[in-house]
C-alpha cells in the first residue's frame, strides 16, 4: 500500500567457516609425515649401516695387511737352480740345504706356517676392531636414544612440576609433527580442561562458603536474640537452645566440608613448620575437655620441622588429639609425641579407649564414618575429623596410618617429609 513503511530486510546468516577448528587437519600426503617410527627406523638403519661400511673397511685393510705378509716371497732364483733367501727369519731351515725334494717340502711348510700366522693376526686384530666398534656403537647408540627421548623426558618433568605446584604449567614441546607432539598437544588439552575443573570446583567452594554461612549466622543471631530475652518462656528457651546446638552442628560441619575440598589440593605456599610446636597449641586448646572428662594428656614432643602450612598441620593436630579425648575412657590418657627421623617427621597420638577391631580402621578415614555408631547421633562431632586429616597429609605429601592398641584404643601416627 502506498505509505506503509517497506519493512527492513531481514539480516543475512553469515555464512558458514569453511575451516572447522574441531576438526583434525588432514595432510595431503599422511605417509610423509616424519613420525617417530620413521625417524627411529631412518637413524638405527643409518647407524647400522655406518657401522658395517666401518667394519668392511677395517677388514678390508687388514686382510690386505695379512696377505702382504703371507704373501711374501721365501727365496729369490739368482740363475738355473741357484736361489737366495730373501727373508731367512721366515724360514731358517731352507739355509741347511738339502735337495729339491727336502727344500720343497720345507718350502711348502714355512709357506703355510706364514700363512697360517697372517690368518691369526688378521683374526685377532679383527677381534679388536670388533671391540672397539661395539663399544662406540653402545655409545652412539645411547646419546642418540636420548636424544630421541628428551621429549618424553620432558613431558615427564612437567607433569611432575603440574603435580607438585599447579595446573598452569604446560608443556609447549616444539619439534616435528609427530607421535610425542601429538602426545604433548594431548596432554597440554588435558591440563587445560583439568585447570578449569578446579578453576570452577574452587569458584564453587567460595561460592559454597558465602551461601551457607550467611544464612548459619543469621540463625544463630536469632537464636542468641531469642534466647536472651528473659520473658521467653521455659519450653521456649529449651527450644531455642536444641535448636542453637543444631545449628552450631551445622555450621562446623559447613566448616569441615569447606576445609576438606580445599585441603585435597597440594600445598603450593610451604613455610617451616615445627611439629612440637603445633601439636603442644593442640593440647592447649584440648585441656579443658580432656580435664572435664579426667582424660591425662601426656607425651614427650622433640623439635621436629616440616615445610609445609602451619594452620592446616595445627588442624591435624587439634582433630586427632579431640578424636582421642573425645573416643576415649573414663580416666583414659592421650600421649601426643613428636619425633624427628632422617627426611622425615612422625607426629604419633596414642590413647586408650574401646577395642577397635582391625578391619574398621580403614573406614574412620572415610567422610560421616564412625565406629558402631550412628552419623545421626552422636555428640561428638560431624564425622569428618580423619578425613580432614588424611586429605592435608596427602596435601603436604605424607600419610597417616592407623594401628589398634593393645587393651583398647588406637595408634595414630603422622609421617611428613621434610
Amino acid at each position: 500500500m502506498p505509505g506503509t513503511p517497506t519493512p527492513p530486510a531481514a539480516p543475512q546468516t553469515p555464512p558458514k567457516p569453511s575451516w572447522d577448528p574441531r576438526q583434525p587437519v588432514v595432510r595431503p600426503f599422511p605417509w610423509l609425515r616424519p613420525t617417530i617410527r620413521i625417524r627411529l627406523t631412518l637413524l638405527y638403519g643409518g647407524m647400522f649401516l655406518m657401522a658395517g661400511v666401518l667394519l668392511l673397511t677395517i677388514i678390508y685393510l687388514l686382510a690386505a695387511n695379512a696377505l702382504d705378509v703371507g704373501s711374501q716371497p721365501l727365496v729369490r732364483l739368482t740363475g738355473g737352480t741357484q736361489f737366495v733367501v730373501e727373508n731367512p727369519a721366515l724360514c731358517p731351515q731352507l739355509q741347511s740345504g738339502g735337495t729339491s725334494t727336502e727344500l720343497n717340502h720345507v718350502l711348502s711348510t714355512c709357506q703355510a706356517n706364514l700363512r697360517a700366522g697372517a690368518l691369526d693376526t688378521l683374526l685377532k686384530r679383527s677381534l679388536l676392531a670388533l671391540l672397539g666398534l661395539a663399544v662406540i656403537a653402545f655409545a652412539f647408540g645411547y646419546a642418540m636414544a636420548g636424544r630421541v627421548l628428551s621429549p618424553l623426558g620432558k613431558m615427564t618433568r612437567t607433569a611432575r612440576r603440574v603435580a607438585a605446584t599447579d595446573l598452569s604449567r604446560r608443556i609447549e614441546l616444539g619439534g616435528p609433527e609427530d607421535e610425542l607432539k601429538e602426545l604433548s598437544d594431548t596432554f597440554d588439552e588435558m591440563l587445560d580442561r583439568l585447570e578449569r575443573a578446579f578453576t570452577a570446583q574452587q569458584r564453587f567452594v567460595a561460592n559454597a562458603s558465602h551461601e551457607l554461612r550467611t544464612p548459619l549466622a543469621i540463625n544463630r543471631t536469632l537464636l542468641e536474640v531469642h534466647l536472651s530475652d528473659p520473658g521467653a518462656s521455659p519450653e521456649l528457651q529449651q527450644l531455642g537452645k536444641t535448636l542453637l546446638a543444631t545449628n552450631e552442628r551445622s555450621e562446623q560441619l559447613v566448616e569441615g566440608l569447606l576445609l576438606l575440598a580445599r585441603s585435597d589440593n597440594e600445598i603450593v605456599d610451604r613455610k617451616p613448620v615445627d611439629l612440637a610446636e603445633v601439636a603442644s597449641q593442640a593440647i592447649d586448646q584440648t585441656r579443658a575437655e580432656a580435664q572435664a572428662k579426667g582424660v591425662e594428656l601426656r607425651g614427650t614432643r622433640q623439635p621436629a620441622v616440616v615445610q609445609g602450612n602451619g594452620v592446616l598441620l595445627e588442624r591435624i593436630a587439634l582433630n586427632l588429639v579431640q578424636n582421642a579425648v573425645r573416643y576415649n575412657a573414663a580416666d583414659g590418657w592421650v600421649e601426643v609425641t613428636t619425633e624427628a627421623q632422617p627426611g622425615q617427621a612422625v607426629l604419633v597420638v596414642e590413647n586408650t579407649g574401646p577395642i577397635v577391631p582391625a578391619y574398621e580402621l580403614d573406614n574412620i578415614f572415610e567422610p560421616f564414618r564412625r565406629l558402631r555408631t550412628e552419623r545421626t547421633g552422636s555428640d561428638k562431632g560431624v564425622g569428618l575429623g580423619l578425613s580432614i586429616v588424611r586429605s592435608v597429609a596427602r596435601a603436604h605429601g605424607g600419610r597417616i596410618t592407623a594401628e589398634p592398641r593393645d587393651g583398647g584404643g588406637l595408634i595414630m601416627r603422622v609421617v611428613l617429609p621434610t
